[in-house]
């Protein structure tokens, strides 16, 4: 099989396992949602930017507890039995793909918990809602990589966390910027350097991603 097909084949094996078991993603589930529920418990009503701050910090808690696992599923047997079948970078490509597919879905349901139990104060859903796209694809890239890092480490937490932060600190600047905007509901073409910035952080670090996997794998 090419690059492709390993991919395609191995994305649809997560799913199918996720959907088998159903025990993680509905765990995560459970903590967007009751996260939700005892913000709004703590603060009945809120301004707009802190109802913007509590999103992101419910999305990037969220997004720790389901990308961690990426790497930690896949025992010393199956990693073996990948090693002689399958491309390093098909299973990096593939972990992306998939924890980009759970953060969308999570982010959707956050949004729209979040949106239910708070007064929703976007001025511009559509900028928001990208917002909300580009940043689940950016935690997943980001988290995807280090997961990868620290599984090889042992699967050392405290590795992740260090690996993380120069990486998700500016990340969350971004976005709390650009969802900002959609807050506002400023014109959709001062967002434009957000985007871009978005999107490059999510180029490069799957390219690094690609390029630094199949050393790791290889050890």
């Amino acid at each position: 099989m090419n690059t492709l097909q390993q991919v395609r084949t191995l994305v649809y094996k997560d799913i199918v396992l996720e959907w088998r078991s159903k025990y993680a993603i509905n765990g995560i589930l459970l903590y967007v949602v009751s996260t939700v529920f005892v913000c709004y418990q703590a603060f009945q009503s809120v301004d707009t930017l802190v109802w913007n701050a509590l999103f992101w910090i419910i999305m990037l808690f969220a997004s720790v507890n389901a990308i961690s696992r990426s790497f930690v599923q896949e025992n010393q047997s199956r990693q073996l039995y990948y090693y002689t079948l399958i491309s390093p970078r098909a299973i990096i490509l593939s972990k992306i793909i998939y924890n980009t597919l759970v953060m969308i879905l999570l982010s959707v349901i956050a949004y729209i918990a979040y949106s239910i139990t708070f007064s929703n104060p976007v001025g511009d859903p559509f900028l928001y809602t990208v917002s909300v796209l580009l940043g689940s694809m950016s935690f997943a890239s980001v988290f995807t990589m280090v997961s990868g890092i620290s599984a090889k480490a042992g699967n050392n937490s405290t590795l992740m966390a260090i690996l993380s932060f120069p990486v998700i600190i500016p990340l969350l600047i971004v976005l709390i910027t650009l969802s900002q905007n959609a807050l506002t509901g400023i014109p959709r073409d001062e967002s434009t350097n957000e985007i871009l910035v978005l999107l490059a952080i999510n180029v490069i670090t799957i390219t690094i991603s690609l390029l630094l996997f199949p050393y790791l794998w290889r050890d």
